[in-house]
């Protein structure tokens, strides 16, 4: 989606992701349900997950791009495609460090 110019689409589908994966760490963590919301850092603290203060941070400012899906009258201006690369690889790093938290 990024490669050809829908970055808040691409940037929303991120952000699907790292939300499902931290779910995944939620019902890990608390041997229930994940709750019905979207912030990545409000899920990130109910894991027991060690997080970075620079993944958290991230996590903290990726949030902007779950509007695209949820809340289409609030759509921020699109970020260039050069901007939507690098926060995809940030999201891809911190994906693949969640992925590797889980138990087989």
């Amino acid at each position: 989606m990024v490669n050809l110019g829908r970055t808040r689409h691409g940037l929303f589908f991120a952000h699907l992701a790292l939300e499902k994966l931290l779910k995944a760490h939620v019902c890990r963590t608390t041997e229930d349900l994940a709750p019905r919301l979207h912030t990545l850092l409000r899920l990130a603290e109910q894991t027991d997950l060690l997080l970075s203060e620079g993944y958290m941070g991230f996590l903290a400012r990726f949030d902007r791009y779950q509007i695209e899906g949820r809340y289409p009258d609030l759509l921020p201006a699109a970020p260039s495609v050069a901007v939507a690369r690098a926060e995809l690889a940030q999201a891809q790093e911190i994906f693949e460090w969640l992925n590797q938290q889980l138990p087989e």
